[in-house]
């Protein structure tokens, strides 16, 4: 198997999650900074020009969800469970991409990804509007996760990997995380994972 990856957000679940269930996975950086992922040869793995991508066994897969799932099913772990936690998981994963990413991923790319890349400045009305709305989904969360270890039922999920990625950027992407405490716990129960805290390869400077 191959993962074709770059040190940003939505590759980091990918990475953690194929880390985390030490399957046998070659890691491919992708320069961002250099355009790799806009060549013919990246576009022809996948049209989005994004990554993260996995390369197995003749079949190419894109989008970050999609690959936990399929490393979890692959590797015969309850991470994509098969009873009726499935729908739950499903709905977390749909909830992060349509309600909660949204808004988190804006702030990680005013306040990391603009500087990073060059980009210009932050944009004061994205990062007002960006911040309502992970306040308003963040006590969605914060609510459900009340006595929970994890999202749903009692053990590790890609549901998990998924809600949870901009969370170890919250200093740098300025999430308004301070009147979340059962957030920040969920957070701090998953840095107990080595694959969470160092998902990356060594990726080549941008």
């Amino acid at each position: 198997m191959k993962l074709y990856f770059s040190d940003t957000l939505n590759p980091r679940k990918a990475c953690a999650v194929a880390k985390y269930l030490n399957l046998p996975v070659k890691f491919v950086g992708i320069d961002l900074g250099k355009g790799e992922h806009l060549t013919p040869e990246f576009r022809a793995m996948n049209p989005n020009a994004k990554v993260p991508v996995l390369v197995d066994a003749g079949k190419t897969l894109w989008e970050s969800n999609a690959i936990m799932c399929y490393l979890a099913e692959k590797a015969g772990s309850d991470l994509w469970p098969r009873d009726e936690r499935q729908i739950e998981v499903m709905r977390w994963l749909m909830w992060d991409t349509t309600e909660f990413a949204p808004q988190a991923g804006t702030l990680y790319f005013e306040h990391i990804i603009k500087p990073r890349f060059g980009m210009g400045e932050p944009d004061p009305a994205e990062i007002q509007k960006a911040t309502q709305g992970f306040l308003r989904y963040a006590a969605v969360l914060e609510a459900h996760l009340h006595g929970r270890r994890y999202l749903v039922g009692e053990a590790l999920s890609v549901a998990d990997f998924a809600v949870a990625i901009t969370l170890p950027y919250a200093k740098e992407a300025r999430l308004p995380l301070d009147d979340f405490p059962e957030i920040r716990r969920w957070h701090a129960g998953l840095n107990a994972l080595e694959a969470w805290r160092e998902p990356f390869p060594t990726m080549p400077a941008v």
